[in-house]
């Protein structure tokens, strides 16, 4: 009796063991996870950065650049696309101060937060831009059409 007694206590001692070893487990998992999560959201945030970038070197100097724009609106489109540009490095300045230091002392799980919070907000810059771009390619559209309408030849 005396040795079922012991042997229970070791085999309830290494079931303690055994469960204290997965609830670590468990955590490192976590924390792996959160990290995981963290540097998807920062590699979204540099495709998004990088497709401002594109737009900003592409489109918009096409948009500038166009006749049918008339100078006071390029002032506003280059203040507009400015701003959102701004707004982009600001957030990649944030992100630089989440990673690089122990910020406000979060957790792993709340910095991944943050992190996609600001991946979302990126996707909605990049949203911004595209519509703002399409926005005055339709003006330089219509403006193109309206310069031939008005300046066409009649043939009579």
């Amino acid at each position: 009796m005396v040795k079922q007694l012991i042997e229970s206590g070791k085999q309830t001692a290494n079931i303690i063991k055994t469960v204290k070893f997965l609830k670590t487990q468990k955590e490192n998992f976590e924390k792996v996870n959160d990290v995981v999560k963290q540097l998807k959201a920062v590699r979204q945030i540099g495709r998004n950065n990088q497709r401002l970038i594109d737009v900003m070197q592409d489109d918009l100097r096409n948009i500038l650049d166009s006749p049918y724009i008339k100078p006071d609106e390029v002032a506003r489109v280059s203040e507009s696309f400015t701003a959102i540009i701004e707004n982009s490095l600001d957030t990649m300045d944030f992100i630089d101060e989440i990673l690089s230091s122990d910020y406000l002392k979060m957790s792993d799980a709340e910095r991944a937060e943050i992190l996609k919070e600001k991946e979302l907000e990126s996707k909605e810059m990049v949203s911004n831009v595209t519509t703002k771009t399409r926005r005055y390619k339709d003006i330089i559209s219509f403006r193109k059409m309206q310069d031939k309408i008005n300046n066409r030849e009649t043939e009579y």
